[in-house]
């Protein structure tokens, strides 16, 4: 069974329940972010996005 991980929009306070493999996603695109490598950036956002679109909307877009 996979635990699944809250993760927290830090702008909205709104959350979403993330897999482990999409917490580690989530957390490399908010660390492209802070590099400003906004192309790989982009990549891992459509990836996130066709994973968990819901959580998407909630925790990036």
């Amino acid at each position: 069974m996979n635990k699944l991980i809250k993760t927290t929009n830090p702008y909205s306070g709104e959350s979403a329940m993330l897999t482990p493999e999409e917490h580690k996603l989530y957390h490399r695109i908010k660390n492209l972010e802070l590099a400003e490598l906004y192309d790989e950036m982009q990549k891992a956002l459509s990836k996130f996005s066709r994973l968990n679109p819901k959580a998407y909307m909630t925790l990036l877009d």
